[in-house]
């Protein structure tokens, strides 16, 4: 059996969905509330592979939600991953997905030194943060983009904001090994990782934001939106692809301009429905099939019986464990979303 660990997208959103989750006493609720709340087993479901195996999974709401951050409530957020955590454990759930902000909160906090959640020793390798089978999509995206758009990745500029972190790094590996792209432009806030990453390339410049995106022809958007930061669609290159990897995902509602085409980047669709309501919560076009790739890379580890951390720490995604989730990504009837 596999789990997913989730969260939404904000206090309001939590309030409008309490009530169609069976949890009246959960609506109109204020932050502290949601502090204290308990994680909860919300959806049990069941999924079956192109190749005709079946397993059960399920969804395990962690009640954080990302006003905790912005209010510096911490140790609430880190109470709320820890005790997800030791819910999926005590669960017998062998695999579980740490999605959203989870798996941030995880490796920003070091939660690998609090192994202990009241009586229950939490044995990591039962987690995985769903990290390499979101690079892989997203380069697949990027890939068949650019294939749609005629633009020739090797001669093509690409942005990646938020290259040093898991997934913006891993992306970055696979676009120099795999594509040989034209150039590489490594945008992240932390100067010393940029470097480092710069010289495990052995390539990619270094910018700042407002001066890479107007010289992309596809930009990788796998970072939060820095608070008062806006892109300007006009300073964008005419065609540009647009890959939104960040959570929630709404660049294609603040950039909409002709020549621009935004991707919901770190989506796959599913080949055969899955009886589930927790997609249709996080506002899928089709949530019976649609679903964010690090909780498909649980089900996948499910699927082969891998049952360990396949994603786990920072910046330890490797090009071959890319293409190992994604042949197991395509053998069990999964492709990236690539809705325009």
């Amino acid at each position: 059996m596999f789990g997913l660990i989730g969260h939404l997208t904000s206090l309001e959103h939590a309030q409008s969905v309490a009530e169609a989750l069976g949890y009246p006493e959960y609506a109109n609720q204020g932050l502290d509330f949601w502090c204290a709340a308990p994680p909860q087993i919300v959806d049990s479901f069941h999924v079956t592979s192109v190749t005709g195996q079946t397993i059960e999974g399920k969804y395990i709401e962690s009640c954080f939600l990302p006003e905790m951050l912005l209010n510096r409530r911490i140790k609430a957020a880190i109470r709320k991953i820890l005790n997800a955590m030791a819910l999926a454990q005590k669960s017998n759930i062998q695999i579980t997905a740490l999605g959203g902000f989870s798996s941030i909160i995880f490796e920003e906090f070091n939660l690998k030194d609090n192994a202990q959640v009241r009586n229950v020793e939490l044995e990591f390798e039962r987690f995985t943060t769903g990290n390499t089978h979101t690079a892989y999509i997203i380069c697949r995206q990027v890939e068949a983009g650019a294939k749609h758009l005629g633009l020739d990745l090797s001669q093509a500029t690409v942005a990646v904001c938020g290259a040093t972190g898991d997934i913006g790094s891993a992306v970055c590996r696979w676009l120099d090994q795999k594509n040989q792209v034209g150039e590489l432009l490594l945008i992240a806030r932390n100067r010393e990782r940029l470097e480092n990453l710069q010289a495990e390339l052995g390539r990619g410049k270094i910018m700042e934001l407002q001066e890479a995106l107007p010289q992309a022809d596809i930009i990788v958007w796998v970072a939060s939106m820095p608070k008062g930061v806006e892109i300007e669609a006009a300073t964008l290159k005419k065609p540009c692809l647009i890959i939104d990897g960040g959570y929630p995902k709404n660049l294609d509602s603040k950039i909409q301009s002709q020549g621009v085409h935004v991707l919901k980047g770190g989506i796959v669709e599913h080949s055969l429905d899955i009886d589930w309501q927790i997609m249709e919560i996080v506002n899928m076009d089709i949530p019976s099939r649609q679903m964010f790739a690090c909780f498909a890379e649980a089900i996948l580890l499910e699927f082969e019986g891998w049952h360990t951390n396949f994603s786990w720490g920072r910046n330890q995604i490797t090009v071959a464990k890319m293409e190992q989730i994604g042949q197991a990504s395509v053998k069990h009837g999964f492709q990236p979303l690539l809705a325009w």
